[in-house]
């Protein structure tokens, strides 16, 4: 049986996640402490970090700021730009990067800013996303790695010791209460938080043929080299309040573009456009905890009172978990060719990685599947 927050939908089989005696998870307890914020005063915190890094002399951008394309790392542009930074904006290339994810990062170079765009070895990066997808059960693994050390790498490279990210997801999303009050970056938070999955990189020399010289996208920067720049990040969600619906309300204001209807396994046609593995990503940690994109949304929305608890279990029941079959327009099959993986192996992946505790079984122990490969768990609430 699975344990839900009684205030939103949350399973207590996420992990960091944790359930007070009331029945409270981490995460409601977490968005509670904002009205105990001062945001003006932290506004004023955030003016002073920035007046610090800002470059004086008009040599060097004054900050970087890791971006997508997506909605977040748009607001986050958008907010830099009128608190009066230059940035560099630097992505790390997603792996099958979708045509409204492109349409989305070429808006956000014009915004204004100058534009690095890092695009690691595909052959390599296919072959990272088959071993995250069968080792640990994600596919996006290389991925979330990216993320975090490609924006890093640049701070050193072109010698810009601020980065500005946008939220600590350990804050919005509950998290050990010392992740939860870190608002800044540094290597042991990568360690922990950074999508590693207990799975490091230099593991991965000698696996199908993958050599050192293949991971220097994925290998975060030494101290040496971090102390010599004084590299620093800051998590602007920690200064300004966070909220999905408005930064992406805030980005079409600006140009972004958002999905023509909801995107697979969502309530919303604004999040996650930008990669067609997206999708395998959120099927796969349905079938681990129990959860996905629907759950992580009504959540957020329950919290700032935009929807009932009810309504979320009754959109969590209708939208969660559904068999990936396709995702921004582009098949399963497709999605799969790169990772030189077929269907049925797909399939016989996703029963290897199920939690067969959370989920319905016959008398024999075998998953039930509809029709459409559809998993139903033992419960949506605490009945």
């Amino acid at each position: 049986m699975l344990t839900y927050c009684k205030r939103c939908v949350m399973p207590d089989t996420k992990p960091d996640l944790y359930i007070d005696d009331e029945g409270i998870c981490s995460a409601c307890r977490s968005y509670e402490q904002r009205n105990e914020v001062d945001w003006d005063q932290r506004k004023k915190e955030l003016t002073v970090i920035l007046d610090k890094y800002k470059n004086k002399t008009g040599d060097n951008w004054d900050c970087i700021v890791p971006v997508s394309g997506g909605k977040d790392s748009t607001y986050q542009v958008i907010r830099m730009l009128q608190l009066g930074l230059n940035p560099l904006c630097v992505t790390s290339t997603t792996c099958d990067l979708s045509e409204i994810g492109r349409k989305n990062i070429e808006n956000l170079k014009h915004l204004g800013v100058d534009y690095v765009e890092m695009s690691p070895n595909p052959r390599i990066r296919a072959k990272l996303n088959r071993i995250g997808l069968t080792q640990v059960g994600d596919i996006a693994w290389p991925e979330h790695v990216g993320i975090f050390t490609i924006p890093v790498r640049a701070a050193v490279q072109f010698n810009i010791p601020l980065i500005v990210w946008g939220e600590n997801s350990q804050n919005e999303y509950g998290g050990p209460a010392a992740a939860a009050s870190n608002n800044v970056l540094n290597r042991r938070w990568l360690e922990e938080f950074g999508g590693l999955l207990g799975m490091r990189v230099s593991d991965l020399i000698g696996t199908d043929g993958i050599e050192a010289k293949h991971l220097i996208s994925y290998t975060y920067p030494s101290d040496e080299d971090l102390t010599r720049v004084g590299v620093t990040g800051l998590f602007l969600g920690h200064y300004i309040p966070w909220d999905g619906l408005s930064n992406s309300l805030i980005a079409q204001a600006h140009g972004f573009h958002t999905y023509e209807k909801v995107a697979e396994g969502s309530m919303v046609n604004y999040e996650n456009l930008d990669n067609h593995q997206h999708g395998i990503h959120d099927y796969f940690k349905f079938l681990k905890f129990g959860f996905s994109r629907a759950t992580d949304h009504a959540c957020l929305h329950i919290r700032r009172e935009r929807l009932t608890r009810q309504d979320g279990l009754d959109i969590v029941k209708n939208l969660d978990g559904k068999f990936p079959w396709e995702y921004l327009g582009k098949s399963l099959e497709e999605i799969l060719r790169p990772l030189d993986m077929t269907v049925d192996e797909f399939i016989a992946l996703c029963d290897k990685f199920t939690n067969k505790k959370i989920f319905k079984r016959d008398a024999k122990g075998a998953l039930i599947k509809d029709k459409d490969g559809n998993l139903t768990k033992v419960n949506y609430d605490n009945i």
